[in-house]
């Protein structure tokens, strides 16, 4: 699968302090050979699935042969 990620997830991502932003970076790469990890299915919300990574959430969909990053946020702010 191929990683995509949103104007809002790249924000998101400069914003976190870069030790816990390269752990998150590599949490992500690790979807590019499929859902693997501690990820979860979402229900009613604005995307379809979330992966934690330390105390930090990622939000992402599904869409074919690609994950879409919609979202990283700290797990207090996550599903605002």
């Amino acid at each position: 699968m191929r990683i995509e990620y949103t104007e809002t997830a790249l924000d998101d991502l400069r914003a976190i302090p870069k030790r816990f932003a390269a752990q998150i970076v590599r949490k992500i790469s690790r979807l590019e050979s499929g859902l693997q990890g501690d990820f979860k299915q979402l229900q009613n919300a604005d995307v379809a699935y979330r992966l934690r990574s330390g105390d930090y959430r990622i939000l992402f969909d599904v869409e074919s042969d690609k994950v879409v990053v919609q979202k990283i946020k700290h797990r207090k702010k996550a599903y605002d």
